[in-house]
């Protein structure tokens, strides 16, 4: 088991306090039907983790991709979700959960249609700097493939394919 010597932290090292009411956040735009609310930003946690709601579409979610740099964890607040985590797919319903190790390819499906939800975590944070970038890139009738992936490379990741599909 790995463990951490930990010290308490000194006045410079303590992070703000968040309190925001269930509306507040920083919304970004992600692919069509793919809104994001930021309750934390990596920049308000010193890099240490992100914290996001995911307002996925009907039948939509992300194409396959996988972080070099980042874990994910994905909690289905509303709807029912298959994941696809490495070679194996599984279906989530409210109330699951998943951790996503950094180096394995995922993706995720809103299988359902009504809109669903999920939180999602980076750890480390800094990932919504790379939907501040691709929000203006896909949002828009069909995105460029080429800019879209090198979009994903700038920030620690790469695509590997389409969005999943139901069956």
């Amino acid at each position: 088991m790995h463990t951490t010597a930990q010290t308490p932290a000194t006045d410079d090292e303590l992070l703000s306090p968040r309190v925001l009411e269930p509306d507040e956040g920083m919304r970004l735009q992600s692919g069509p039907g793919r809104d994001l609310v930021f309750k934390l930003t990596g920049d308000e946690t010193d890099g240490l983790l992100e914290y996001f709601i995911v307002e996925v579409a009907p039948h939509g979610g992300p194409p396959l991709h996988v972080h070099h740099f980042q874990h994910e964890t994905i909690h289905v607040i509303h709807g029912t979700f298959k994941v696809r985590i490495g070679d194996d797919c599984h279906h989530l319903e409210q109330g699951a959960f998943a951790f996503l190790p950094k180096g394995l390819p995922h993706a995720f499906l809103n299988l359902t249609a009504e809109p669903a939800e999920v939180l999602v975590t980076y750890v480390p944070g800094g990932g919504h700097r790379f939907y501040e970038e691709l929000g203006p890139l896909t949002r828009n009738g069909t995105p460029d493939r080429a800019a879209v992936a090198a979009c994903f490379e700038r920030h620690g990741m790469s695509l590997l394919g389409p969005p999943l599909s139901p069956d």
